[in-house]
């Protein structure tokens, strides 16, 4: 008689974690459903709720899970920019650049996108515009984001042909220009 498979949750957390961080990233929050993350894990989709509580809190762990590996986006520095627009070349613009262009359907999940936002990159932004005196800090911080947003996503779709063809060696002093 086969011995029965035991269980290992913790692995089972991990894969929930990886597969939900790439199909948000991939999808959005709002096109990605339990029994999708579930599936691309190998796991059962109800372990969703078990070891989170639910889809939302399962986002705000990945947003978590990224949080502590990720410092602050430092737009001004030429090399993090630099890691930045490869990563978004390489794995798209995940779920804390999405918020900034489109709200989520649960305010939860759109309220944890959101305040990641504030932390890695308006925060940052805004400290900098205040330690140089900038008459309007909170809203250059924001527009710059917008625009760095903006320039990803563009990219990223491939509708602004000569954008998303562009060399990195190329957008890079552009968009430096952008943000400057």
């Amino acid at each position: 008689m086969p011995e029965p498979r035991r269980r290992d949750a913790a692995a089972s957390k991990e894969r929930l974690l990886r597969a939900a961080a790439e199909l948000f990233a991939e999808r959005g929050y709002d096109r990605t459903t339990s029994r999708d993350i579930g599936e691309h894990a190998g796991v059962d989709p109800a372990m969703i709720a078990r070891y989170f509580g639910g889809k939302a809190q399962l986002f705000v762990a990945v947003l978590r899970a990224e949080s502590d590996a990720e410092t602050f986006a430092d737009l001004f520095d030429a090399e993090r920019l630099g890691g930045l627009l490869r990563r978004f070349d390489r794995q798209g613009p995940g779920p804390v650049a999405q918020v900034a262009v489109r709200p989520y359907d649960d305010p939860e999940a759109h309220a944890a996108a959101a305040a990641e936002l504030e932390r890695r990159i308006v925060g940052p932004l805004r400290e900098h515009f205040v330690r140089e005196g900038d008459d309007r800090p909170e809203l250059r911080a924001e527009l710059l984001t917008a625009a760095f947003v903006g320039v990803v996503l563009a990219r990223r779709t491939g509708t602004l042909e000569h954008l998303a063809s562009a060399d990195q060696d190329d957008l890079l002093p552009l968009v430096r220009r952008l943000l400057g």
